[in-house]
């Protein structure tokens, strides 16, 4: 009973409280509504890009990594963006190559700073993947994105370096130790990617998604989008309005689809572009998730035997496509160990 009396009479007191000060009253309610629909707009419009603006000053700032765009040689215009270490240092330099799932900084936002600490780093937004790698080649192939890579790491001075892909990325790195930059790498990280499968086995991958593979691999609504998220992580996030994903989209899929959907077409007729596929003489390490549902494990296991006693396979548990993600301190700790031993 005093309880209920204590509860009363303190609502009344609040009630005569508003009742004396209507005006402040008023204001703060407005005030709440005002941050509430600020908010609101924040999150329906810009989610992504503030994100991307954050990833951006965590490299600059934290990171002490800088933006560089450079003019490749060629007869077809070229630019190449590359996220460099902003001061030298006595690191091992490490290239990293991102898949289509997004570019360099979205791909690699858990692993650049745990990396960054034991490696000179080198991220590049591969060709037609962000708003500053272009060119006007009608070139598509591995070759040409291998190609690119290596001219970029010539023109920064770096002659010796080691090289981890992942996916997409990973194709684009077996090329390079292979041929475009065979005397350049020291060691190789392969992460999820399909490079042993053949063209037949890369068809059936393919048919089994059900629609073009372009569809797939670049959504154009929020449904393709949380179909592709749940399709590359073993445990996807468990929050993803629309709203979010609309603003992931016209960040990252709608310049240059074009372009991107022959990248594509491209990987699934001619994959590294090298007929037979030769073992790598560099050392290897291939990562992969145990819940891959776009390259099955069983084509880890296939890379391991193609590269033979050069190579070393880690298979790491609950983690789908996107293990750079959602198994990241095992991947950093495996890259590090293998890389500095």
């Amino acid at each position: 009973m005093q309880a209920r009396a204590g509860s009363a009479a303190g609502g009344a007191t609040a009630l005569a409280a508003a009742k004396q000060h209507p005006a402040a009253t008023s204001s703060l309610f407005a005030l709440l509504s005002l941050s509430l629909l600020l908010l609101r707009l924040l999150l329906r419009l810009r989610l992504a890009a503030f994100r991307d603006a954050a990833l951006t000053l965590h490299l600059v700032a934290r990171l002490r990594l800088r933006p560089v765009t450079l003019r490749l040689p060629g007869p077809h215009a070229t630019t190449l963006r590359v996220w460099c270490p902003a001061s030298p240092s006595g690191k091992p330099p490490l290239l990293l190559l991102h898949g289509f799932g997004g570019d360099a900084k979205w791909t690699w936002a858990r692993n650049l700073a745990a990396l960054s600490r034991s490696f000179h780093l080198y991220a590049p937004d591969l060709v037609f993947f962000g708003s500053h790698s272009r060119s006007a080649s009608p070139l598509r192939s591995v070759a040409f994105q291998a190609r690119c890579a290596a001219d970029a790491m010539r023109l920064l001075g770096v002659s010796r370096y080691d090289l981890a892909g992942i996916s997409y990325g990973g194709f684009v790195a077996y090329r390079m130790a292979a041929v475009e930059a065979r005397d350049s790498v020291a060691r190789v990280v392969v992460m999820t990617s399909g490079v042993a499968a053949t063209v037949q086995e890369m068809g059936e991958l393919a048919a089994r998604e059900e629609m073009a593979v372009e569809d797939a691999l670049l959504p154009d609504s929020a449904a393709g989008l949380r179909r592709l998220v749940h399709r590359s992580m073993h445990r996807p996030p468990p929050w993803l309005p629309d709203f979010v994903l609309h603003d992931f989209i016209q960040l990252m899929f709608v310049d240059q689809r074009k372009e991107r959907t022959e990248l594509l077409r491209e990987l699934l007729k001619s994959g590294a572009g090298i007929d037979p596929l030769p073992a790598l003489t560099q050392k290897t390490l291939v990562l992969w998730g145990d819940k891959d549902q776009v390259f099955p494990v069983d084509l880890g296991y296939k890379l391991h035997r193609h590269l033979g006693k050069e190579s070393r396979l880690e298979i790491i548990k609950d983690a789908g496509h996107a293990l750079q993600l959602e198994g990241a301190d095992k991947v950093n700790s495996f890259i590090k160990s293998f890389l500095l031993s």
